[in-house]
């Protein structure tokens, strides 16, 4: 631990002697032996009382308080980097919910009584910096190392939070749960609605952003019987789909394996967070209205599975879940067109239906569209995980008219109107609109263009019998 610690944190832990029984705890401890970046470190206290904590780290930075009764200081050493630091505590479940819980400062209590209210053994380690010495007291380490997430206590029913944090924990490190974990999940079904929107949201955005195999975390949902709280994805299970084109199952099975596709594309890699959460949520939900529009019908002289306008129903479904996680609307903005456009098919794309589909996308671009078609089109093995060319070609045309990561800007703007003595009124947005459907449809490229549609436009208006007449 000592080669990735903060050198200033680092030097506090260890010339504090207020901190003489200070560990590091949590998320930091368990991505220290998985290799993995760490990002926060967290300190909890034990043997010192709030005031004494206070003077102790003031020497250091500002120690400002977060919350007295939850015994939390966040210590600012530097701009840009601060600590926080917890006494050890007594809670106890008290209601439901969140804050159902009664809360006790308690110098006296020990390590392993504060690493028994932790959620998962993965994350109930503790790192002693001065003794160099890992405080393990429910097999956390070997856990980790046989890829298995398990509850630390039957506290852990306690927080119906820590199912959907299970989820999400089982898609970023590739655990499998273990029967009594799921067990508990299971029977803490009921307590769901006792969830916040927000903390709801905030677990489904980690899943979306941070996951190595996605699947792993629906497929926590699906054997905890939570993804019953979920039910436009619920309702995909058992969804047949025709085999011809779906080799590998179901909807469901679909969904799974097009999630895990999609973040192995170097284009999902690359993108910020907030393109991650939208990309995985836009394939998490493509296909959902295929619960609802799935029939069998003739096709070429045979009986097949179809799901008409799927596109369409899937996008009322994904703005349906999306609510129900407490999406950003900003979020939702660039899903759903992603959603209701997954089925793009040009034989050969024109300029006038690239521009016209990268106006329909935005704000999202058609490039991240791209990204969603791959990623459906990879997720039915033992077909072979590759961009189709029809995807292909939509990509080539919109990177030859440089709309790959934006859509067309108007080119006839209001002030232009005003410029040609027209007086502003609704007629005028009607015919900066009417404008930017003649550009779409290729009418004008340029000012000059625009300009000149514009008087044409306005002499038909005058004259609408005589317009083309000399």
């Amino acid at each position: 631990m000592n080669d990735i610690m903060p050198p200033r944190l680092r030097q506090i832990l260890m010339e504090t002697p207020a901190l003489d029984r200070a560990y590091l705890v949590g998320g930091c401890v368990r991505d220290w032996l998985l290799g993995a970046p760490v990002k926060d470190f967290d300190v909890e206290v034990f043997g010192v009382d709030y005031d004494s904590l206070i003077r102790a780290l003031s020497r250091w930075g500002r120690a400002d308080l977060v919350g007295r009764s939850f015994g939390v200081l966040k210590l600012t050493v530097l701009p840009g980097e601060t600590y926080d630091f917890s006494l050890s505590r007594r809670d106890s479940k008290t209601g439901t919910g969140h804050r159902g819980f009664a809360i006790q400062l308690d110098p006296s209590i020990t390590p392993q009584e504060a690493a028994s209210r932790r959620d998962f053994t993965i994350n109930a380690m503790m790192f002693d910096l001065r003794r160099s010495q890992l405080l393990d007291f429910y097999g956390g380490e070997s856990d980790l190392k046989a890829r298995q997430l398990r509850h630390t206590s039957p506290a852990f029913r306690e927080d119906p939070l820590r199912v959907l944090r299970g989820m999400q924990f089982a898609a970023r490190f590739q655990l499998q749960a273990t029967p009594e974990t799921l067990q508990i999940c299971r029977e803490m079904t009921k307590t769901f609605p006792e969830l916040a929107v927000e903390r709801v949201r905030e677990e489904w955005f980690k899943w979306a952003a941070r996951s190595l195999r996605p699947s792993l975390g629906l497929r926590f949902l699906f054997e905890t019987g939570w993804l019953e709280h979920f039910p436009e994805l619920s309702a995909t299970v058992g969804v047949l789909q025709e085999a011809e084109w779906h080799p590998e199952g179901d909807v469901w099975v679909h969904t799974n394996h097009c999630v895990d596709a999609l973040v192995d594309l170097p284009q999902w890699k690359a993108a910020d967070e907030t393109s991650q959460i939208i990309l995985t949520l836009a394939v998490l939900l493509h296909d959902i209205g295929k619960a609802r529009t799935t029939v069998q019908e003739i096709r070429r002289g045979q009986m097949r599975l179809v799901s008409p306008l799927h596109e369409v129903v899937s996008g009322d479904l994904a703005e349906a879940f999306l609510l129900r996680i407490g999406s950003f609307e900003t979020v939702n903005r660039r899903v759903l067109p992603l959603v209701l456009n997954h089925m793009a098919q040009y034989d050969e794309p024109t300029t006038r239906a690239i521009r016209r589909l990268s106006s329909r996308l935005q704000p999202a671009t058609v490039q991240e569209l791209v990204t969603v078609m791959t990623a459906d089109a990879s997720g039915r093995p033992p077909m072979p995980r590759e961009i189709p060319e029809n995807v292909r070609a939509i990509l080539q045309r919109a990177q030859e008219l440089e709309l790959e990561s934006q859509a067309p800007k108007p080119i006839l703007m209001g002030r232009h109107l005003l410029e040609s003595g027209m007086k502003p009124g609704p007629k005028m947005g009607q015919i900066v609109q009417n404008a930017f459907e003649a550009q779409l449809e290729g009418k004008f490229q340029d000012l000059v263009g625009a300009l000149d549609w514009l008087k044409s436009h306005l002499l038909k208006e005058a004259h609408p019998l005589g317009a083309n007449k000399t």
